[in-house]
């Protein structure tokens, strides 16, 4: 069986793999994401996962390569990470009381055959109004400091969201039944069956 490379250094998607019992190594792609043209939201997703998973597979001749990537849609624009407090209270001033979407897309990659499979998910999620105190408080934690949107539904952001549709891993950084069904594709099976 070839080696399966997770070509991110985020621990959320880590612990996920590691979750579903998948066995795997961490090299982080280094890909350098470049201002480009706007594109619809799953589609920079995608073209972005590509890039890192093709960044890591170059490097290897014997691997299966994931990657992804993850930002928040909200009124049509989308929201990265921030990157200083002021930042982060602004966008948590702006998602109060409102819906958004969370795009994750992943790309699994064959390094030897160059076979490639990426989809991408989108998971709505609510957000409660917020009091000015909440977001202070939020802020001061330092948890919304380089996460998507500003928040991590998997910490303390989890009491600022009323609901969720869709996948809720998704919204952690990697839709796991997806990514369990694509790796079907290249004969790793999560859950042994037909």
């Amino acid at each position: 069986m070839k080696r399966i490379i997770l070509a991110s250094e985020s621990p959320r998607r880590k612990e996920l793999l590691e979750q579903i019992g998948l066995q795997f190594e961490v090299e982080p792609s280094r890909y350098r994401e470049r201002s480009g043209p706007a594109a619809e939201p799953h589609e920079l997703a995608r073209a972005l996962s590509q890039e890192k998973a093709g960044a890591v597979a170059a490097r290897h001749h014997d691997a299966i390569v994931i990657a992804a990537d993850t930002f928040i849609v909200f009124q049509g624009r989308i929201l990265g990470k921030p990157h200083t407090e002021a930042e982060a209270r602004r966008m948590l001033y702006a998602l109060s009381g409102a819906g958004h979407t969370v795009v994750t897309a992943f790309t699994i990659m064959d390094a030897e055959t160059g076979k490639t499979v990426t989809r991408s998910v989108g998971t709505k999620v609510q957000v409660k109004k917020l009091t000015d105190a909440e977001i202070d408080c939020y802020v001061r934690s330092g948890e919304p400091l380089g996460k998507a949107g500003g928040y991590a539904i998997q910490g303390l952001g989890a009491v600022m969201v009323e609901r969720i549709e869709g996948d809720y891993f998704n919204v952690v950084g990697l839709p796991l039944n997806a990514v369990a069904q694509a790796l079907r594709e290249f004969g790793i099976r999560v859950l042994p069956g037909p």
